[in-house]
């Protein structure tokens, strides 16, 4: 029978194999119905169900880690491996990867630099792992393509979504976040402690579990949707039924639940303090993993249910379980208020359904099965001879800590009703929101009240009223200069009107080349062998920014020195200077720039940031003559440089700044310092460019779109991996927002000079799915280069 559709699950069989702790679980491909598990004993172990239907046998044994395996999961089948692939992750920082049939590792993966405790696989051969290093890593085969950075600790739990390039992260830092094409998205917060679990609904929803014994349901838009509560204690793995919303959980409270329809339908206790993992068979049967090294299985099918003695010894183990009451797994416990084994006659409630009682001076503890309609001993009670109230600390109620946790009856046939209490609280208002919350008569206040004072022997710390002392803070203070600073909003470009200087207002920014060069747009089409040639890319040479006019940017630099500040006004000499380099740089002198010429030019480009944008486009100009590309990238100057520039693609500064920025440092690939610069600094300078991209501005993205062609041209000749997954990630992050088609069409071909010549970097793009965000310029009508590109790089995909 499928989830959904018959009783309760019972036992079908235990599994004796690891020597130590359970630690992961994941349904095999191959063999078909089978699993594999991996183990604090070092090993993973391939299972097979044998042909009695009922139990599993051990096919191999595999090992290849120096210390605990965490984690498994299984890279689907490729051409060259039909069956798939096995991928643990251990304590020894290491991902190892093993064909079906193999006890050795194919190959290992490194690169964390601590326990990689979590992992997922994705299409066309990409895994996503998760580390205590607070990083995640996605592998394509061999090789690392990028590292998400952003969590602030350790990430326990890591999945790829369906849709192509998203991926999702839990971590100790309480949150989640969703990963588009490498960069985060989005953060979800709402879990009190550290994120343990996460298992995939749909392509728009999923579910999270922590240790602050909570399960949440999120919509990938940021809305968390529900929360279940149920477990006592951390939840550490979460398991999904095939084609339903329905799961499974285990967790630190020596119990696996079913959710059936939102809601707690069966709790299965086990003879282990802790239920690592879980995982769901494609015939709805539950695997689980504990702390005890047994791995067991439960199911709805009669036909597989295991013979009348094995579930016989399966509860006997569970009776002589002995339950520590400091868990606060059964909740508060008096041994003298218990009552005696008469208290089973009367039927439980409700499935899992604990019941303490007392036979002699021992405390046993029983749970209420629906199915069979009777009470099953889970274990003894030990120690609680007079543990009255958790004198071990907190108690965890929905997922939060509290001093005291209540039970309190209102009336003798009614339900009871926690009531969670802090020696930090007032008593009465506790009392108050109690009678609120659970809709019951406010004349049981005083009764309330003196229940709580009673019962913590007075211990209130009456707090004094500290935070309502002023009354005039609040939201609505004033307080002056924090205005929302709608003043900066730039109303009209100070830089437009007749003749004046606009930065980069030429509508053509490509390098004047005539011929059949695709950046001109100048009767380069005409050919109709073009037609069927690819002359778009691998592309050779950097694209650069040349348009000038040098009479304007001058007359621009001498109006704003007229209005800067004393220490930053240049001399009438110094703007001879900055003339005279702008004419050896272009082209209109044959003489060389001097030092005196890039001196000044270094003092103009510090200037304040609202009059330094001439400067800025001189040095974007210079920077194309050898010497001065030498001279600003080289060894001893090039981390100022650097930092200049990074400074001004900051997106809450000024746009033109940003934009001539972009433009200096595409111009910088022209000479071979400037490359290696580039190449050298290129995860930076990549980080913060496309932090530009918010602006909307078409000549930023044209400029953003050329900074990642000029990247994509070197790594083409190098083959740089991590390089090459960066560039991808900025070419789908940014084809989401450009408008304009000029920079679409430098995306394109920088697309396809990346792929070019490199099945790696076509299956990493695929995986990010930036062959369906391209689709659609396959069908534009003009300028006819961006369709034909675009086709050309839908072939390689």
């Amino acid at each position: 029978a499928m989830a959904g559709e018959g009783g309760a699950f019972r036992l079908r069989c235990s599994l004796l194999g690891h020597g130590q702790d359970v630690r992961g679980l994941t349904r095999g491909l191959f063999p078909q119905g089978g699993f594999v598990s991996v183990s604090r004993d070092r090993t993973a172990r391939l299972w097979a169900p044998d042909g009695l239907n009922r139990g599993f046998t051990e096919m191999h044994c595999m090992s290849g880690h120096s210390n605990f395996v965490s984690c498994v999961c299984i890279i689907p089948p490729s051409d060259l491996y039909p069956r798939g692939l096995i991928a643990t992750g251990g304590n020894d920082h290491n991902i190892c990867i093993f064909t079906v049939d193999s006890t050795a590792p194919l190959y290992v993966l490194k690169g964390h630099k601590n326990t990689v405790c979590s992992l997922s696989s994705g299409k066309f051969g990409t895994l996503l792992s998760g580390s205590w290093d607070t990083t995640a890593k996605v592998w394509l085969n061999d090789r690392c393509m990028m590292t998400l950075q952003g969590h602030t600790a350790a990430i326990w739990a890591v999945k790829i979504l369906p849709e192509q390039g998203l991926m999702l992260t839990g971590s100790a830092d309480k949150t989640i976040k969703l990963w588009k094409a490498g960069r985060c998205e989005r953060t979800f917060t709402g879990h009190e402690d550290c994120v343990r679990g996460l298992a995939i609904l749909s392509e728009t929803e999923f579910l999270s579990c922590a240790n602050d014994a909570s399960v949440r349901r999120w919509q990938i838009s940021g809305e968390c949707l529900q929360v279940y509560y149920g477990h006592t204690n951390y939840i550490y793995s979460i398991s999904v039924f095939p084609r339903c919303k329905d799961f499974v959980t285990t967790g630190e409270d020596r119990s696996l639940r079913i959710w059936k329809q939102g809601e707690c339908a069966q709790t299965i206790r086990l003879p282990a303090q802790s239920v690592w993992c879980c995982c769901v068979l494609d015939n709805g049967d539950i695997v689980v993993g504990a702390s005890d090294g047994i791995i067991r299985v439960f199911t709805e099918s009669s036909e597989r249910t295991a013979s009348a003695e094995e579930i016989q010894a399966f509860e006997n183990e569970l009776s002589q379980a002995s339950i520590d009451p400091k868990t606060g797994d059964l909740g508060d416990i008096n041994a003298d208020d218990l009552p005696g084994r008469e208290h089973l006659k009367d039927p439980g409630t409700r499935d899992g359904q604990t019941r303490l009682i007392k036979d002699n001076s021992k405390v046993e503890a029983y749970q209420w099965s629906v199915g069979e309609r009777r009470w099953i001993k889970i274990g003894d009670v030990v120690g609680s001879s007079g543990a009255t109230q958790q004198t071990s600390g907190k108690v965890l109620f929905e997922g939060k800590e509290y001093d005291y946790v209540f039970t309190i009856d209102v009336n003798e046939s009614g339900p009871s009703y926690k009531l969670p209490y802090n020696i930090t609280d007032d008593p009465w208002l506790s009392a108050y929101n109690f009678l609120q919350k659970n809709d019951l008569n406010p004349m049981f206040l005083d009764q309330v009240a003196k229940f709580i004072m009673d019962n913590t022997k007075g211990q209130t710390l009456l707090s004094s009223s500290a935070q309502f002392s002023d009354p005039f803070t609040g939201a609505g203070r004033y307080v002056p200069g924090s205005s929302s600073g709608s003043s900066t909003i730039p109303g009209a470009d100070p830089f437009t009107g007749a003749g004046r200087y606009v930065p980069g207002s030429a509508s053509n920014a490509g390098a004047p080349v005539g011929g059949v060069d695709p950046y001109t747009g100048m009767g380069a089409y005409q050919s109709a062998a073009a037609k069927a040639e690819n002359i778009y890319f691998p592309k050779k040479d950097a694209v650069t920014f040349d348009q000038a006019n040098p009479t304007q940017i001058l007359g621009k630099l001498k109006e704003l020195n007229g209005t800067a500040a004393e220490e930053h006004k240049l001399t009438e000499d110094d703007l001879i200077i900055l003339e005279k380099l702008l004419s050896a740089t272009c082209n209109t002198s044959a003489e060389t720039p001097t030092a005196q010429q890039l001196q000044t030019l270094w003092r103009a480009v510090n200037w304040p940031e609202d009059i330094v944008f001439p400067a800025l486009d001189i040095l974007r100009l210079s920077v194309r003559h050898p010497t001065v590309n030498e001279n600003f990238c080289s060894e001893k100057e090039h981390a100022q440089f650097i930092v200049l520039l990074l400074k001004f693609l900051n997106p809450k500064g000024k746009q033109a700044n940003q934009l001539l920025a972009l433009r200096a440092l595409c111009n910088c690939f022209v000479s071979h310092a400037g490359e290696k610069l580039m190449m050298e600094q290129r995860d930076e300078i990549m980080t913060q460019a496309i932090e530009t991209k918010s602006g909307n501005n078409k000549n930023i993205h044209i400029a953003l779109a050329t900074l990642t062609l000029n990247y994509a041209v070197c790594l083409h000749k190098v083959n740089n991996v991590e390089g090459k997954a960066q560039c991808l990630s900025v070419i789908s992050t940014v084809m989401e927002v450009v408008q304009d088609l000029e920079a679409v069409f430098r995306l394109l071909v920088a697309l396809g000079t990346l792929i070019s010549d490199d099945t790696n970097a076509v299956q990493l793009a695929k995986s990010l799915g930036v062959d369906s965000q391209i689709k659609k310029y396959a069908s534009v009508s003009e300028p006819a280069k961006v369709k034909e590109c675009c086709r050309f790089v839908l072939n390689l995909l």
